[in-house]
Parts: structure tokens; sequence; C-alpha cells
């Protein structure tokens, strides 16, 4: 039975690294036989010049029909003089809310070929191997009420909802515990329970959770210390749960420790396994066009997409392995270049990937 895939190229650097996650997606799919169909659609900037909306019904109709999507990245200063609603991160929170993409994996993982790339010590960083669980369709980006409104003095005033549910943080901390099970058996909960009366809330409930698996290590920080430790100390960490805005900030952090936020993939999951599955950096506007963006968080995010929603486990470490293979021989985009290695540009960076899967289905077949 055919699996469709719904590909979303978003904007600016968004069509460039999906080129070349599609050029992968398509090897493996002739190579393991995997009946995966192709699919295209628009979100973003590219839906509202188009349709006059970020995220059109047609996009979502299509989204509802496939077992999985593949976004590049949304936004850029040619859509800032529209207003909120209709900016191309509102598509994109719109269709995480619509789907109920409620989890967000994001891992961050040390490539060893990448430790001198980080600005950290390659000491502090080798070896590392983090996930971030990211509560994705509630909190403050999504609360209400919100808005801008002018008071009595005629001075404007932002204000916004930060409110978590208790079933909202099972969900969420159900996927971190079983996240756990199979990892180091350690968690952390970050929340800032000592201020926001939410995550007092989110705290309590992750706490009592913890007596349904006794297995893991269950310990909680609050967000301004995680963000001091993951610099300071980060492989103390193995699973990290947290609310939509801290697991924004503190995933972009751990991005960093990696050596570029061009490496980190993620998946964005709802109850059933279904998800969309993007790079965790932007659409980078300054460099769109140049050929020099990274497209390898986006090539590691097909490879979570076919462990997650696509049945395909082995095919996932097939391309895992080919992006190791590839640092292995030197090849680095901009952002990952340290003098010795070989800057190539997003096109080449894609062939070398496919290339070195031809060369392990050769292996495999000689």
């Amino acid at each position: 039975m055919s699996k469709r895939v719904l590909v979303l190229p978003g904007d600016n650097i968004g069509s460039e690294i999906v080129a070349e996650a599609v050029k992968v997606l398509e090897a493996i799919n002739r190579q393991r036989d995997l009946a995966i169909q192709l699919n295209w659609g628009v979100l973003g900037g590219a839906a509202l010049d188009t349709y006059g909306n970020p995220c059109p019904q047609e996009t979502l109709d299509s989204a509802r029909d496939a077992d999985a999507i593949l976004l590049g990245a949304v936004g850029g200063p040619q859509w800032d003089h529209y207003g909120r609603e209709l900016r191309p991160e509102s598509g994109l929170l719109r269709i995480r809310s619509e789907l109920e993409l409620f989890a967000n994996l994001r891992p961050a993982i040390m490539y060893p070929q990448l430790a001198g790339a980080s600005s950290l010590k390659p000491e502090v960083v080798a070896g590392l191997d983090i996930l971030i669980v990211r509560e994705l369709v509630g909190g403050i980006y999504f609360g209400e009420p919100r808005g801008i409104r002018t008071l009595d003095n005629g001075e404007r005033e932002g204000y916004n909802t930060y409110k978590y549910s208790e079933s909202e943080i099972r969900r969420i901390g159900k996927v971190a515990f079983e996240a756990a099970m199979v990892r180091d058996k350690r968690l952390c909960s970050v929340d800032k329970s000592n201020v926001l009366e939410a995550t007092i809330v989110w705290k309590d409930v992750i706490s009592e959770m913890a007596s349904d698996y006794p297995e893991v290590e269950l310990s909680h920080l609050y967000v301004d210390n995680a963000a001091m430790q993951l610099v300071r100390q980060p492989k103390q960490f193995d699973v990290l749960v947290t609310g939509n805005m801290f697991g924004d900030i503190l995933s972009d952090t751990a991005a960093m420790l990696t050596g570029s936020i061009g490496m980190l993939p993620s998946a964005s999951l709802d109850q059933y396994g279904g998800g969309m599955y993007e790079p965790c950096h932007g659409s980078a506007p300054d460099i769109a066009g140049q050929g020099i963006a990274n497209p390898l968080a986006t090539i590691l995010s097909v490879a979570m997409m076919l462990r997650y929603s696509l049945g395909s486990p082995d095919a996932a470490v097939i391309i895992e392995h080919a992006v190791s293979r590839v640092l292995d021989r030197g090849l680095r985009t901009t952002d990952i270049y340290t003098p010795g290695t070989e800057q190539v540009s997003t096109i080449a960076m894609g062939d070398a990937v496919v290339a070195e899967l031809q060369a392990a289905e050769l292996s495999m077949n000689g």
C-alpha cells in the first residue's frame, strides 16, 4: 500500500533545501521499493502570494489526506507588512493546530566530524545526544485572549495568555516519558513554576506521571537555569520536555551546540503517528538564491519521517549513515565549514548524500 507525502517547500531557502531532501527521498524510495507518492502544495508566503491566505483550505485538505508532510521553512521580510493573521508564520501555526501536531521532537546530536564547528569546546559537546520534546499547539502561542489594545491614557499595550490544561500536559508528558524509556531513562521537565501559575500545573502533572514510569529518573529545572546548563554542561541531559515557547528557545540553543542549526531536523506528530517534518531553522532570506544553504537538516527530517510516520526505520538509518559518510569525506556547506574541509553548494551536498545511498546499495548487492 502506497504512502502519501505532501511536500510544502515554503519560502526563501525552503525550495532549495526541500529539493535536495526530495532527491534523497526519491532515491531511497527507489532503492527500498517504499511505494511513496509525492504531492505538492504551498504554505506560508508562497500561499499568501497565490491564494491570499498563508494556509489555504486546499493545503489543509491535502495535509489531512497525507501520511506525512515535508516542510521547508516559511516567512521572510517581504511579507512583514501584513497583519499578524496573514503573516506566513500564522499559516504554520494554523496547520499545526488544525492537524493537532502537538508533539515536537527536536534531536540535537553532535556528529563527531563537526565537533570543531561548535562554538563550545569539543570536550563539552563531543558525544552530545539530546532530545527536546516541545508541546506545539498550546501555551502562549495559542492562548486567548491576546491582542493589542489602547489604554485610556492612549498608550498601546500588547497582551498574551499563557495556559495549559492537565490533558494537554499529560499527552506531551506521555510522549516524553516514552521517549526516555527507549533512550537513557532520564527526563528533565523545564518550567518557570516559581512565577508562572500555568507551569505550576505543568510541574505537578509531570510529577504525578512519574509513578507510571518508575524506571525514568525525573528532574525539574526552571527555564533560565536550563538554558544556562545547556551551555555549561549539555551532556547532563537526555530528554527534555517543556512548553511551546520555552521549547522554541531551548531547541535553538541546543542547535548551536551541534555546530549549526542547519544540522537539526524535527518531527511534529499527532496522536496517531502522522506528522510534519521540517528543519529547525527558518527561511534564511539573507542567503536565499545563493545556493549555500545547508540541506542536511531537511534530509535528516526525511529520515525522521521514514522512522515515525512511514514505517521504514531501516531506510531512516540508511539516510543517517549516508549523511555521516558525507561528513567523513569533509564536505561542508558554509555554516559548518572549518579550515581543512571542502566547502560545497546546497545541490552538491544533496548529490553527495544520494551518491552515498547508491554506494551503500551497490555494496549490499555486490
